[in-house]
C-alpha cells in the first residue's frame, strides 16, 4: 500500500470514529482482534453524539469528499439494503463540491478543440454555473449560431482519485464479509462497492452521455411531457460536452411553481407518465432522475413540460424483462399474488425449481398489509422493494436493470408526491399498462409485426425456393452422416465386446498357468496355456486398437 493510500486510510479511520459510526458494529460478535484494534485508537472518540446515527453517517461522508457523497448517493436509493430512517437521510447528500480553476477548464477546452476559448464560445464564463463530484459546468455563447450553451468538462485528475477511493471501500468491504459474513450474505458489501465503481466510471466518459441524450431527445422530440436539451456533438469529447442552455425552474423550488400558477396535478401525473413510456415504449430510461437533473419549463404553466439534463446513467430492459415487468404491476394492482410468483419462475429471475405456492405465500404475507391502505397512499417504488427483498429469499438473482428501474420508479415516485401528494399513481399508471399489454399481445400487436417484418419477407421470397432445396438437401446429408455415425457406434459396441472376451479369456488362461507352474513344474500343460494367455492378450489388444481408431 503507497503511503498516500495509508495516509487516507487513517484518515477515514479517525473520521468514522469520531462520527462514532462504530456503533453500527455488532461488537457482541465481533472477534477478539477487532475489538483489539478498535482500543489501539482509544484517543478518538464520537464527538457528536447528540445526532443520531443516520445524521452522523450523512456527515461523515460530507466529510470524506465527493467520491463518498456519490456513493452515499447511490446507497440512498437502496432501499432493499438500507432502512427508511437511513435512506432518507443519505437522500439529503448535497454535491457541495468547491469548483476547480476556471483556467483549468479553459485549457482542456482549448486543447479539445485545438484553439483558443474564444474562437468558439463568445461570452466564455471563467467562474462555473455548477460545480460537482465529476464534473463542473460553464456558460457561453457559440459563435456558429449565437445560441447560448453550457460546457461540462471533467474535473483534473478525477480518475485517479476514483480509482484510489474505491480500491480503499473494497478493502474495507472484504474486511467486512470476513468480520461479518451472516450481515454481509445480505448487504452484498462487495457488489455493491463494485457496482458503484462502474457506475461512476461510466460517468467519467462524457461520450456516453452525449449518446443517451441524443437518444433520449429523438424519443421525446414531439412531446408535450418531457423536453431534452439540443447537444452540439462537433464540439463534444470524452471528457467535455457542449449542450443547449435550459433557464427551468428546479423541480424541487415548489414556492416558484406555485408562484407561476404551475398546474401541479398535470405535472406530477406526466413525471409518471415520462417514466412509463421511457421504461416500456422505449425500453431506455433516464436512471438519474433526482431533483438537481430536472428543470420544468415556464412557458404554459397549465400544461407544464420537464426538462431532463445529465443522462449519464440509463437503464434499459429486454422485451421479456419489459412483459413480464408489465404483467407483474397489473398483477399488483389486481392483489393476483399467484400470478407475481409464477412470473418470477416463467422469467427466470428465481429458480425454475422454486416452490410456487410458497414463493406466493411470502409475497401474501409482505404485500397483504401494504394493500391493505388505500391506494394512493401506497408506495409503488416500497412495494417493489418488498417484491425483491423476499424473492432474494427465494435465491433470486441481483438484476441489475432492476435495481436501476426500482431506484428511478422511488426517485419519480417521491417527486411526484411532492408536487402534488394526492397523486395516486396506481391510477395514473394501470390504463397505461394495460393498453401497452393488450398492444404487445392482442391483434393490433400481430398487425404491427405484420407490418415491419412485411418488407423483409417480401425481400427474401425469391429466395424461398432455393432455401427450401438447400434445406432439404441439408437434411439428407445429415441424415446419412446419422446413419454412419450409427453403424460407426454399432461397429464400435461389437470390436469393445470382442476385446472384452479376448481379455476375460486371457487373464484366465495366465491364472491357469500359474497355478500349473505352482502345481507341476514348467511342464507342457503350463507352457501351452501360458502361450494361449499370450496369443489372447494380443488379440485383445488388436480388437482395441481397432475400437480406438
Amino acid at each position: 500500500m503507497k503511503l498516500s493510500s495509508i495516509k487516507r486510510f487513517y484518515l477515514i479511520n479517525k473520521l468514522f470514529l469520531q462520527y462514532g459510526l462504530d456503533e453500527f458494529m455488532p461488537w457482541h460478535i465481533l472477534p477478539w482482534y477487532v475489538k483489539f484494534g478498535r482500543q489501539c485508537f482509544f484517543w478518538l472518540r464520537n464527538k457528536h453524539k447528540d445526532k443520531s446515527q443516520a445524521q452522523r453517517l450523512r456527515l461523515c461522508l460530507e466529510a470524506l469528499g465527493p467520491v463518498y457523497i456519490k456513493f452515499g448517493q447511490m446507497l440512498s436509493t437502496r432501499r432493499d439494503l438500507l432502512s427508511d430512517e437511513l435512506a432518507k437521510e443519505l437522500g439529503q447528500l448535497q454535491d457541495n463540491v468547491p469548483s476547480f480553476d476556471g483556467n483549468d477548464a479553459v485549457k482542456l477546452i482549448s486543447d479539445n478543440l485545438q484553439c483558443p476559448v474564444e474562437d468558439v464560445f463568445d461570452d466564455f464564463e471563467l467562474t462555473p454555473l455548477a460545480s460537482a463530484s465529476i464534473a463542473q459546468v460553464h456558460c457561453g455563447t457559440l459563435k456558429s449560431n449565437g445560441k447560448q450553451v453550457v460546457i461540462k468538462v471533467i474535473r483534473p485528475d478525477i480518475e485517479q482519485v476514483i480509482v484510489s477511493d474505491t480500491d480503499l471501500m473494497l478493502t474495507f468491504a472484504k474486511l467486512l464479509t470476513k468480520v461479518l459474513p451472516k450481515q454481509s450474505a445480505r448487504l452484498r458489501p462487495v457488489e455493491v462497492v463494485l457496482e458503484y465503481r462502474r457506475t461512476i466510471l461510466n460517468e467519467l466518459n462524457l461520450g456516453k452521455e452525449l449518446a443517451n441524450t441524443q437518444t433520449l431527445r429523438n424519443n421525446f422530440i414531439d412531446s408535450e411531457s418531457l423536453y431534452i436539451p439540443e447537444t452540439y456533438s462537433d464540439y463534444c469529447f470524452d471528457n467535455m460536452i457542449v449542450m443547449e442552455r435550459i433557464f427551468g425552474i428546479p423541480v424541487a423550488d415548489i414556492a416558484q411553481l406555485n408562484a407561476q400558477n404551475t398546474n401541479m396535478q398535470v405535472l406530477a401525473e406526466r413525471g409518471v407518465e415520462v417514466f412509463f413510456t421511457q421504461v416500456f415504449r422505449d425500453s431506455f430510461f433516464h436512471a438519474d432522475m433526482h431533483p438537481g437533473n430536472i428543470f420544468v419549463s415556464r412557458e404554459n404553466p397549465q400544461s407544464p413540460k420537464y426538462i431532463g439534463i445529465d443522462c449519464g446513467i440509463v437503464g434499459t430492459l429486454n422485451k421479456e424483462d419489459q412483459r413480464y415487468l408489465a404483467e407483474n404491476f397489473v398483477a399488483f394492482f389486481n392483489n393476483d399474488y399467484r400470478k407475481v410468483a409464477t412470473l418470477h419462475v416463467d422469467s427466470g429471475w428465481v429458480p425454475s425449481d422454486t416452490n410456487v405456492d410458497e414463493f406466493e405465500f411470502a409475497i401474501r404475507q409482505v404485500l397483504e398489509p401494504l394493500f391493505a391502505k388505500p391506494l394512493a397512499e401506497i408506495s409503488f417504488g416500497h412495494v417493489l422493494v418488498s417484491l425483491f427483498d423476499t424473492a432474494r429469499q427465494f435465491n433470486m438473482q441481483v438484476q441489475p436493470q432492476l435495481v436501476l428501474l426500482q431506484k428511478t420508479l422511488l426517485y419519480i415516485e417521491g417527486l411526484g408526491r411532492q408536487l402534488y401528494p394526492e397523486l395516486d399513481l396506481w391510477k395514473t399508471a394501470k390504463p397505461f399498462l394495460e393498453n401497452w399489454l393488450k398492444e404487445q399481445m392482442g391483434p393490433k400487436a400481430l398487425y404491427q409485426s405484420v407490418k415491419t417484418n412485411a418488407p423483409f419477407w417480401v425481400e427474401k421470397m425469391p429466395e424461398l425456393p432455393n432455401l427450401i432445396y438447400d434445406n432439404l438437401k441439408r437434411s439428407q446429408k445429415e441424415q446419412a452422416l446419422w446413419q454412419q455415425n450409427q453403424q460407426r457406434l454399432l461397429r464400435n459396441q461389437h470390436l469393445q465386446q470382442r476385446s472384452q472376451f479376448w481379455t476375460f479369456l486371457a487373464a484366465t488362461s495366465g491364472i491357469c498357468s500359474t497355478l500349473l507352474y505352482v502345481k507341476e513344474g514348467l511342464e507342457l500343460p503350463c507352457i501351452l496355456s501360458g502361450a494361449l494367455s499370450l496369443l489372447c492378450w494380443v488379440k485383445a489388444w488388436q480388437s482395441e486398437d481397432r475400437y480406438l481408431n
